[in-house]
């Protein structure tokens, strides 16, 4: 529901108690001025994993294509917001940790939204897959690639929530870089990508 409010109101209120619509023009000027919280160095999301420069480089088709999936799994799951994407992705990544060690376990996050978000991009990443072992012949994406994929997108995360209850400036940031007609291209199905050949 949409309503007019008072502009003290949507300052002090703004992702804390209210939903905002991202192309609100008052949202949108206060992401322009708003002063996130500094993160702590000492909480970096997954320090153990290296995220050096070569790694960003060879993998960077899959780091976008982890990131339109998860927004695609953002914007498909009503409600979400950046703790919920938070909640998501720690999941994701123990998920995909564990999967390098040989073992096959799926870490489930007890917030709803949360396991929704992972539960899709997991459909989503999977559809992929199967899409480049098509093409290829074999599956070409490693867990272990897809884990510094994630873990990127974690500390993208970690960077951008602002610390509000209804926050969804890290959202917001992936739909800026990966707008909607990136990743759902003309005539594809809602959601989906496409693999260049």
């Amino acid at each position: 529901m949409r309503a007019e409010i008072c502009a003290p109101c949507c300052a002090q209120e703004r992702e804390v108690t209210l939903d905002c619509p991202f192309e609100c023009e008052h949202l949108r000027d206060a992401r322009r001025h708003e002063k996130t919280p500094e993160p702590d160095p000492a909480s970096l999301p997954s320090p153990d994993i290296d995220l050096n420069d070569r790694f960003l480089q060879e993998h960077q088709p899959l780091i976008v294509v982890a990131g339109r999936l998860l927004l695609v799994a953002a914007m498909d799951t009503e409600g979400a917001v950046d703790n919920d994407m938070r909640e998501a992705l720690d999941a994701l990544v123990r998920t995909y940790r564990t999967a390098e060690s040989g073992l096959i376990y799926e870490t489930r996050p007890n917030n709803v939204v949360a396991a929704r978000i992972q539960a899709r991009f997991q459909d989503e990443i999977a559809a992929f897959r199967e899409r480049i072992a098509e093409r290829s012949g074999t599956h070409s994406v490693r867990d272990r690639d897809l884990l510094g994929a994630l873990v990127f997108w974690q500390r993208m995360e970690w960077q951008h929530n602002n610390g509000k209850r209804k926050g969804r400036a890290f959202i917001e940031n992936l739909l800026g870089l990966l707008p909607p007609s990136a990743v759902q291209p003309p005539g594809e199905q809602p959601g989906r990508i496409i693999v260049a050949p």
